[in-house]
């Protein structure tokens, strides 16, 4: 992406105008090379998420302000220091103050005045959203402070019912904007919430088969280890096998010895590590009120009689060499 031709205020200007599907395009653009570290007196927050906005990108992205007002166009056209600010940002500046609009506060060697505050986010991950910690200044300025930042990101405000058609009229005037030849694939990317919904998942559902793998080698390795601890016990109580053999036990009762004794071994391990989840789950919960991290009945279910399944399986072969042993043989071993 970064062989591309960055896109520009004009590529907006053009879809509003030759795409009827479209209500409205907002540009952001990604100011680079300045400290982004807002200060007022002695507070500051270096965690703001610096961008140069249109004057209708509150309206486009349906931001909510709780105090002042958004840029308007004349602020953009003017290019003044003024700023809109997430309500992170405005409680880590102004603990103690109660309206923030008005206030000045300085910004790579600048001072700007705070003209909003936004409503919290409801949407979030982890508790947070990075609307929350914005720093948000007119296009014109972001331009003004830092001539070479150049990436822009348009948020295309569809007309209602008519995503997929303004989809369609936005890609062709983009491709006429850029000079894309027709046998030319797109030097653009469009997304929808549909299709950033659809890669999310696709990336959720690669990372649960790699926790499968991960889960089944180790699966692996611990059923072996149930395997050799078996062995191991076969070994060490070759004379009560003779003597329980010799008092007329069969071949099968040996068998479900050997094999009840490693389902009991892994059945204690999944018990263990199912209160070890359980425990994570109310950490998480404590520490992360807004995560979700309680363990459903079905997994807890399910891991104890998968535990119980890898102790049957490995269990076979020591209690089928147990039930082999020959008793006579069994007796003289020390």
């Amino acid at each position: 992406e970064r062989t591309r031709k960055p896109l520009r205020r004009e590529d907006a200007d053009a879809i509003v105008a030759n795409a009827s599907a479209v209500n409205d395009v907002a540009s952001a653009l990604f100011v680079g090379f300045v400290d982004r570290t807002v200060t007022y007196g002695r507070h500051s927050y270096k965690r703001g998420d610096l961008q140069a906005v249109t004057a209708n990108y509150g309206p486009v992205t349906n931001l909510e302000i709780q105090e002042g007002r958004f840029f308007s166009d004349v602020d953009d056209r003017h290019k003044r220091n003024v700023m809109v600010i997430g309500i992170n940002v405005a409680e880590a500046l102004f603990p103690n103050k109660r309206e923030v609009t008005g206030a000045s506060v300085r910004m790579a060697g600048q001072l700007y005045e705070v003209i909003g505050v936004m409503e919290k986010r409801k949407g979030s991950f982890f508790g947070e959203n990075q609307e929350d910690n914005a720093v948000y200044i007119p296009y014109g300025t972001g331009q003004k402070i830092s001539p070479a930042s150049e990436w822009t990101l348009m948020v295309i405000q569809a007309k209602s019912g008519q995503i997929i058609t303004a989809l369609e009229q936005s890609r062709e005037v983009l491709r006429r904007q850029r000079g894309v030849k027709f046998n030319e694939p797109d030097n653009f990317d469009l997304s929808t919430a549909d299709k950033i919904i659809s890669d999310f998942d696709s990336i959720t559902a690669l990372v649960g088969l790699i926790a499968i793998a991960i889960s089944g080698l180790g699966l692996l390795v611990g059923g072996i280890g149930v395997m050799n601890i078996m062995l191991m016990s076969v070994t060490e109580r070759t004379q009560e096998i003779g003597v329980r053999k010799a008092l007329g036990a069969r071949r099968k009762d040996i068998v479900r010895q050997f094999l009840y004794e490693a389902m009991t071994l892994t059945f204690l391990g999944g018990a263990l590590g199912v209160a070890l989840a359980l425990a994570v789950g109310q950490v998480i919960g404590l520490l992360l009120p807004s995560l979700p991290a309680t363990v459903p009945l079905w997994a807890v279910v399910a891991a104890l009689f998968t535990s119980i399944g890898i102790g049957l399986v490995f269990g076979v072969w020591p209690a089928q060499k147990a039930s082999r042993l020959d008793p006579i043989e069994c007796l003289r071993y020390e």
